[in-house]
């Protein structure tokens, strides 16, 4: 394996770990990082994806217990069945709405100025929703991610529709939005991390059936690289997030989105960097 390729591949990793789970956009994130490293090309989307499945293991790993007594409560337990439902109803609209339009995303907006500016407005509508949060406070009308009842888990499946736009943030549409329908900032965060695991999965199956004819047995170094790296700083982002939004809450990372997202079309305007389409 070519070792700049193989640095390349770590890279993207790494940048899919530490920005999948948070509400700045890991696609986005990859599309920048990929045009900078020229990482392109129909093999290198589905890298892309399939290194998201490496993130979301750091996740499972992470709740292994909560998931074992969610699969161990299936059959007899209302609030495990309960709570599997509402995981698998908020899956299947952005299911639906990706194997639809995906295609057509794909060709019009997975460039860095799409991706940028989406990055911008989305982190304009974190710090509404935070500033309306602290305007008005109230208690959230619920408070776990057990309490959920079936519309709230179809409203946040909805909101993940907006993550199918490269630079929204699957994380962001979920979190936010659950907020917004009445969740608690602890509910929602933790639902949108269970939720990840179908969505992902299930991209990531579609992609590779999808493109398998890119793909051939000497890509498995490449692709095992990048999903090793995306596990590692997928489980030290998850860690370090359910400490931080015990705390804090998502205003710097709106901030963030804006000033990168002006950066990228500030320095692609005046030709700083070379923002490959």
């Amino acid at each position: 394996m070519d070792i700049f390729l193989a640095i390349k591949a770590i890279i993207m990793g790494l940048v899919e770990g530490f920005t999948e789970f948070l509400p700045i956009s890991s696609t986005g994130h990859l599309i920048l990082a990929g045009s900078l490293l020229d990482f392109t090309g129909d093999k290198a989307t589905v890298f892309k994806i399939v290194i998201q499945l490496g993130a979301v293991l750091a996740v499972v790993w992470e709740y292994r217990a909560r998931v074992a007594r969610v699969l161990a409560g299936l059959a007899s337990d209302p609030v495990q069945q309960r709570f599997a439902r509402n995981v698998l109803a908020a899956f299947f609209p952005a299911a639906l709405a990706g194997v639809l339009f995906n295609e057509v995303i794909t060709k019009v907006l997975f460039y860095p100025t799409p991706v940028a500016i989406a990055l911008i407005v989305g982190g304009i509508i974190i710090l509404l929703v935070e500033r309306h949060h602290r305007l008005h406070p109230a208690a959230a009308r619920v408070e776990t991610a057990d309490d959920m009842t079936l519309l709230d888990a179809l409203k946040v499946g909805f909101a993940q529709c907006f993550a199918l736009i490269p630079g929204t943030s699957r994380s962001g549409s979920t979190i936010i939005g659950g907020m917004l329908f009445g969740l608690s900032r602890k509910a929602a965060t933790e639902f949108s991390f269970f939720l990840a695991m179908p969505t992902m999965l299930g991209a990531t199956v579609y992609s590779v059936y999808k493109e398998r004819e890119l793909l051939s047995a000497a890509d498995l170094p490449l692709f095992g690289l990048g999903f090793l790296s995306a596990f590692i700083a997928g489980f030290l982002c998850v860690r370090w997030l359910l400490r931080y939004i015990s705390t804090h809450g998502f205003t710097i990372f709106a901030w963030y989105r804006i000033v990168f997202g002006i950066l990228v079309l500030l320095t692609g305007h005046f030709g700083l960097v070379i923002w490959k389409e």
